[in-house]
């Protein structure tokens, strides 16, 4: 059986989504190994040393029709937002936010705010998510590339495990 990451990226690609970019996260861990190992060789990844830089990335390979995925832990949203209301959602310009749920179970006192809070920001600035359901990936999926393509605005995959 293929590991949790793979299938993620597996059914991403079904979707067309080659382009990643976004800053490491343990829990991520297994995601970004497969994108620096180049287990699928149809996806370009780019590492990126901020998240508000990878989204700007990720937002260009957008505007030039590639469908792009950002990785990064909750804490790194924070970052990004300013991009993401002042950008992405005023112009309509998609990407797939990967999101890492740290502080869902108390980790570390740095993720505790960030945490509980996680599902209310991205609420407050009408960005659509999933958590992730480790028993059923596409159907996590699926309706969340629905959302994106539908809208033309990011949408958000909310993990809250080690893939």
């Amino acid at each position: 059986m293929a590991s949790i990451s793979k299938e993620i990226i597996k059914s991403l690609l079904k979707h067309d989504y080659t382009y990643y970019t976004g800053v490491p996260c343990s829990l991520l861990k297994g995601i970004f190994l497969e994108l620096e190992n180049k287990t699928f060789r149809d996806i370009q990844y780019f590492p990126a040393i901020r998240e508000d830089s990878a989204v700007g990335l990720a937002s260009g390979f957008s505007l030039s029709g590639e469908k792009s995925v950002v990785l990064m832990q909750n804490s790194g949203l924070g970052y990004c937002l300013n991009v993401l209301t002042s950008f992405n959602l005023i112009y309509d310009v998609p990407t797939l936010l990967i999101i890492s749920w740290r502080g869902y179970n108390s980790d570390a006192v740095e993720h505790d705010v960030i945490g509980k809070k996680l599902l209310d920001v991205l609420s407050s600035v009408d960005i659509p998510y999933e958590v992730l359901n480790l028993e059923n990936i596409k159907n996590s999926i699926t309706p969340l590339i629905n959302t994106i393509n539908s809208t033309k605005r990011p949408a958000a995959l909310i993990i809250k495990d080690n893939v």
